[in-house]
C-alpha cells in the first residue's frame, strides 16, 4: 500500500488508508513493525489506519507492516507493507530585512544597478527558493534580476524634466506547496541633481 502523501499539519486522527484482506472469516489487524514513533493506529476490525498524533517531517517516510490475523487462530496471518509520505508544507512567507529602503541616484547616471535585495525563508527545498519581482514597474524605469534580487535602473533620469522620487513595490516569492507565499519591500529612489 502506498496511500496519498500526508500534508505535514495533518493533525490526529487524519485517516490514511484502509488495508484489506481477502479471506472467509474475520481478521484482526495489528501493526507489527516499522512505526518506532506509533503515528499510526490501526482499527483493529475494520482495518482502517489514522494517524495518532502531529506528524514530524525528518521521520518520514515510514514503512510500517499490517499483520491481518484469522480471529480464531492466531498461526495463520499474513503481512502487508504501509508505505506513507508526507508533503512538507510552505509555512513561512519570505521576509526582508526592512520593508522600506531609500536610495539615492545620480540624474543622468546611465542604466546601472541600484541596490540588491535579499529576503529571507524560514522553508527549505523548493518551499525556500526564492525568485524576484516588481509590483509596479514605474513605467519601466527599473527591472529587478529574478535571481539575484539586484534593482537596476533602465535609463538615465533627468532631475529637472521627470519626478524626483520613485516607489518601487518589489516582491521576493517563494515556490511553495500548496500555494506560493510573497514578502514586500518599497524602495524609495530619490534622484540627486
Amino acid at each position: 500500500y502506498h496511500p496519498a502523501p500526508l500534508p505535514e499539519q495533518s493533525p490526529p486522527d487524519t485517516f490514511v488508508v484502509e488495508v484489506r484482506a481477502l479471506y472467509k472469516l474475520p481478521v484482526d489487524y495489528s501493526i507489527t513493525s516499522g512505526d518506532e514513533e506509533g503515528y499510526f493506529i490501526i482499527h483493529p476490525s475494520s482495518g482502517i489506519v489514522r494517524t495518532s498524533k502531529n506528524l514530524k517531517l525528518e521521520d518520514f517516510p515510514v514503512n510500517f507492516k499490517v499483520r491481518a490475523t484469522d480471529s480464531s487462530n492466531a498461526a495463520i496471518f499474513n503481512e502487508v507493507e504501509v508505505k506513507v509520505e508526507v508533503i512538507d508544507e510552505n509555512n513561512f512567507p519570505p521576509v526582508f530585512p526592512s520593508s522600506l529602503l531609500e536610495e539615492r541616484l545620480p540624474e543622468h547616471s546611465p542604466a546601472t544597478q541600484i541596490v540588491q535585495l535579499k529576503a529571507q525563508d524560514s522553508d527549505t527545498g523548493r518551499n525556500g527558493f526564492l525568485t524576484y519581482g516588481i509590483l509596479n514597474g514605474q513605467g519601466l524605469k527599473f527591472r529587478i534580476n529574478e535571481t539575484t534580487g539586484i534593482l537596476y535602473s533602465t535609463a538615465p533620469f533627468d532631475y529637472e524634466e521627470e519626478p524626483t522620487e520613485y516607489q518601487v513595490v518589489v516582491y521576493a516569492e517563494d515556490d511553495g506547496i500548496p500555494e506560493k507565499k510573497r514578502g514586500y519591500c518599497t524602495v524609495v529612489i530619490k534622484i540627486t541633481d
